[in-house]
């Protein structure tokens, strides 16, 4: 079986967790959780990293601290990861459910900007949804599969309609816009690295902003907000979402390598890209010119999807289908659902993921390929 997207530890991933063994640094407190948020920061040009136990806890956070709180609405792609919604319903707030776009599989902006003109109005600075008349304090732009919808445009429409930006980049480490890093233009962005993202610490997340008094507030309410240092004394109600140094110290090795990841990501979409082209049969996410993504996990658009990933799987190439879209799903059927010809279905309905692992060798690349080819034939 080739896998669809598993970790590469080929680095100093055994080196930097017997260090922490070794010393016993093994819990939320140890010097790799410091160097694991310094390198990301680093790396993505955010002024602050606060590290998490996973992407979903990130962006908990960073909607509470946006200021998303009970009875609220907060906007956010139809199609995602479920904890991209999730994480608005842990803050007692629900969704706006926007269709997504046919080429790019980003928010559809256009639909995004019509909601805002004909179903909100501006009050002392505040966004209400006329019908419900509940406020929208957030939007929460996701960067589905690595790749960015126009940045600038939200940026636009959300000061114009008083939102606060929570960037959902847990797919999306290495992608840019304008050469700016995805989760660095809202007041938030987070990061995930579960065990089939680009960079991985088994688990584990991490809150980005260039808010100073916002990052120091995020890491206070990531150790259940400890207002001293040796009394067990806390200030209000926080979470035990701190991560730990050992899976900091993964994530410090494998940083080390995110770069020859993320060239390994390019050569494998370009390769599997140039072998397609000629199958009609197969379309591809868009990618706008502003955008540079980093190609996390490849994904076509195929007729009968059923048949190919049922094809590929029997023959031992792990290959999974693309999200159910949110609306879909039993606990948000009634939310409020923003469309007109409900891509979301459609794209949902022919798209499949195939393997991409970033330690998938050339000659793997072409079986992979060759079955797809075999598969059309």
């Amino acid at each position: 079986m080739i896998p669809l997207s598993v970790p590469n530890l080929g680095g100093n991933e055994w080196k930097y967790i017997k260090d922490c063994l070794d010393t016993n640094w093994v819990s939320s407190v140890g010097s790799y959780v410091d160097r694991f948020e310094k390198s990301l920061a680093e790396f993505t040009g955010a002024k602050h990293a606060v590290a998490t136990v996973n992407g979903t806890a990130a962006l908990h956070i960073s909607l509470l601290l946006a200021g998303v709180g009970q009875g609220d609405l907060v906007i956010a792609p139809n199609i995602t990861f479920i904890a991209s919604i999730n994480s608005i319903t842990y803050c007692g707030a629900n969704p706006v459910l926007i269709d997504i776009d046919e080429r790019t599989w980003q928010m559809d902006l256009n639909l995004l900007e019509e909601f805002l003109k004909k179903e909100t109005s501006i009050r002392s600075k505040k966004c209400f949804h006329e019908k419900s008349g509940r406020r929208i304090s957030a939007i929460m732009p996701v960067h589905v599969l690595g790749n960015m919808c126009d940045m600038s445009r939200l940026m636009t429409l959300a000061k114009k309609y008083f939102l606060a930006i929570v960037e959902d980049a847990t797919e999306a480490l290495g992608s840019s816009y304008k050469q700016k890093h995805a989760g660095t233009f809202g007041l938030f962005g987070s990061l995930s690295f579960n065990g089939n993202k680009i960079l991985t610490t088994g688990g584990g997340g991490m809150i980005l902003t260039n808010n100073s008094s916002l990052a120091k507030k995020a890491k206070h309410l990531t150790t259940q907000a400890k207002a001293d240092a040796f009394e067990y004394y806390h200030d209000e109600s926080g979470f035990n979402y701190r991560l730990v140094n050992v899976l900091a110290a993964m994530g410090c090795a494998q940083m080390e390598q995110l770069p020859d990841f993320l060239k390994k990501k390019y050569e494998i979409k370009n390769l599997y890209s140039k072998n397609f082209s000629s199958i009609k049969e197969i379309s591809e996410q868009q990618v706008e010119k502003n955008v540079t993504a980093n190609n996390w996990l490849y994904t076509i658009h195929v007729p009968d999807k059923k048949k190919f990933l049922d094809y590929l799987n029997q023959n031992g190439f792990q290959s999974r289908p693309f999200w159910v879209p949110m609306n879909q799903l039993p606990m948000f059927k009634k939310e409020i659902y923003y469309q007109q010809e409900n891509i979301s279905a459609k794209i949902y309905n022919h798209c499949a993921s195939i393997p991409c692992s970033t330690n998938l060798k050339k000659s793997g690349q072409l079986q992979v390929i060759n079955a797809v080819k075999k598969f059309f034939s």
